[in-house]
């Protein structure tokens, strides 16, 4: 559906506008490929936690990689079979572990020695017994930023390739677990994911042979995710190149007996069906600068104060002002006071005016899962392409 700032003009901002029918064609498309390449997809729900959302992946047969016991439970609210959820996580509380194992889940994704001793101890204090497969930490890099690698044995994630012998003897005395194989996720927002995912593959398949020959039956690799978008050009790129990341790992994995391949999408597969729409509220001019202030802030999209991230900006409001030249550099800043509270700096823009409606594209991933009411500011709502009539509408004041 065509965004203009007519559509919208009456809806209260900001708020994240969902384009159902880029989710839709991006879930189909995946499914379709995970199909022809014989790959089991699961849904990271970290990227975004909106249940309408993860309820249309699961409905299109994608499980739900987890990070902690609520996700677990959402994604059991909205119905993901159950042999579907995986559950990874370097700091998992008891409880966590306790739910996830009763609940019989597909499989909890041990990050340590230690770890793999307690969820056997909690299983056996409660007579169940949990899936597990290990985490490895292969000791890629990625060449992504540092803040969102996870592969380094620099890193706080995984099962490093000197404690597999420690990790064996422990697993050997645990009778209460049932080991299924072996995890990785090494980064996010990968855009060489040809090179990586090869080098990944060849040590997965290292890995797998290895644990073999101590005898344990490597049934599912899991790859993790870490598919890039193209934030600087989304109407170019509405759906990340799937068709080369499972074609890749087809070609490089080691399949044997009925052994199952899994990946973990969650920025690919969410990012560019969600924006986040603003209103212009100032426009302020320094010595040094021209401001544009709008009422959305970091509270409601933190990545670029969080990472520096890049998101494309666009004034949705200039389009009826055709005649306006595409001439002023402005920083495009929240109310929030935090001077990292920005959007975009030096960015052009047609010339802005109070009440123009901005749009942040590719938000619909780490935009509405990472808000916050920092300063007891409200949470953006929430408007679905296909529902827009039932969005919160704006209350004139003036």
């Amino acid at each position: 559906m065509k965004k203009t700032a007519q559509k919208f003009a009456n809806i209260r901002t900001p708020f994240y506008y969902y384009d159902m029918e880029i989710l839709n064609n991006t879930a189909s498309m995946v499914r379709d490929l995970a199909q022809k390449y014989r790959i089991d997809v699961h849904y990271a729900a970290k990227a975004n936690e909106d249940p309408r959302i993860v309820s249309l992946l699961s409905d299109t047969g994608f499980g739900i990689d987890c990070v902690s016991g609520d996700e677990v439970k959402l994604a059991l609210s909205c119905g993901v079979p159950v042999n579907k959820i995986v559950f990874s996580g370097v700091g998992k509380s008891d409880e966590e572990i306790f739910n996830a194992g009763i609940a019989g889940i597909g499989s909890i994704n041990v990050e340590s020695v230690q770890e793999l001793y307690i969820v056997n101890a909690i299983a056996a204090n409660y007579g169940f017994v949990a899936n597990v497969c290990v985490r490895i930490n292969p000791n890629i890099d990625a060449h992504t930023f540092r803040y969102v690698t996870s592969g380094l044995n620099t890193n706080k994630f995984g099962v490093s390739e000197s404690e597999f012998d420690e990790f064996v003897a422990m697993l050997r005395n645990c009778t209460n677990v049932r080991f299924r194989g072996i995890h990785f996720h090494i980064a996010s927002q990968v855009i060489d994911m040809k090179k990586v995912t090869v080098e990944l593959c060849k040590r997965a398949n290292a890995a797998a042979d290895w644990f073999e020959s101590q005898g344990l039956k490597v049934e599912m690799i899991n790859l993790g995710g870490g598919l890039g978008v193209n934030y600087e050009n989304p109407y170019e790129c509405k759906i990340p190149d799937f068709e080369t990341w499972f074609k890749t790992i087809d070609e490089n994995i080691s399949r044997k007996g009925d052994r199952t391949i899994h990946v973990e999408p969650g920025r690919a597969l969410v990012a560019q069906c969600g924006d986040l729409i603003t209103k212009v509220l100032f426009v302020k001019d320094t010595e040094a600068k021209s401001f544009v202030v709008v009422d959305a802030g970091m509270n409601n999209l933190v990545r670029p104060a969080f990472y520096g991230a890049f998101h494309k900006v666009e004034n949705l409001t200039a389009a009826d002002r055709p005649s306006l030249p595409c001439n002023r550099i402005y920083d495009v800043v929240g109310p929030v006071c935090e001077s990292s509270d920005t959007f975009a700096k030096n960015c052009q823009l047609p010339l802005s005016v109070r009440g123009d409606l901005l749009i942040i594209h590719s938000a619909g991933a780490y935009g509405q899962a990472m808000s916050m009411r920092y300063t007891l500011r409200p949470i953006a709502q929430v408007v679905y392409s296909d529902r827009i009539d039932e969005a919160e509408k704006e209350t004139p004041i003036l």
